[in-house]
This record gives C-alpha cells, sequence and structure tokens, in this order.
C-alpha cells in the first residue's frame, strides 16, 4: 500500500487495486490502525487512539480535496506531514 505521508509515528497510506468504496484512507499508527473516511473524516474501521485519530483529522482536514482526487483519478501523490 503507497505510503502518502508519515507524522509523528502515523503512517498514512492509500490503496487503488480492487479498493471498496466509501473513499478512504488507512492510518497506521503502532500496532493500531484505522480507515478513515475522506469525505466526512470518520473512522470508519480500526482501533486508532483518540489523540493519533485527532491528528490524522487535523493532517487530512488541510488534503481533503487532494485526498479525494487521488482516490478517484487513481493517482498518487506524496502530501506534506502534519507540522
Amino acid at each position: 500500500m503507497p505510503e502518502i505521508t508519515r507524522f509523528y509515528g502515523i503512517v498514512i497510506k492509500i490503496f487503488f487495486r480492487n479498493e471498496h468504496n466509501p473513499p478512504h484512507i488507512h492510518a497506521i499508527y503502532g500496532e493500531h490502525n484505522g480507515l478513515i473516511e475522506i469525505s466526512t473524516l470518520e473512522m470508519i474501521e480500526g482501533d486508532l487512539p483518540a489523540k493519533a485519530l485527532d491528528l490524522v483529522r487535523e493532517w487530512a482536514k488541510q488534503y481533503q480535496s487532494q485526498l479525494m482526487a487521488m482516490w478517484e483519478q487513481q493517482k498518487l501523490e506524496k502530501l506534506p506531514p502534519l507540522k
């Protein structure tokens, strides 16, 4: 699964091949994982701790349109980390 960015120990990935809807990103933090829906920024599956989820949402809100474009065009783009 291609990596989009990483920050504070959180790795953000997106997967296009045979991927299922709704459009989402994968967030990995240690042994925790979460699938985050791009349009709502809600965790639709997983067990990310609340603090990590808050950081992922803060980051994803900044890049929501780019993430949706990546999903729709199935074209990977590296994005800056959360600062």
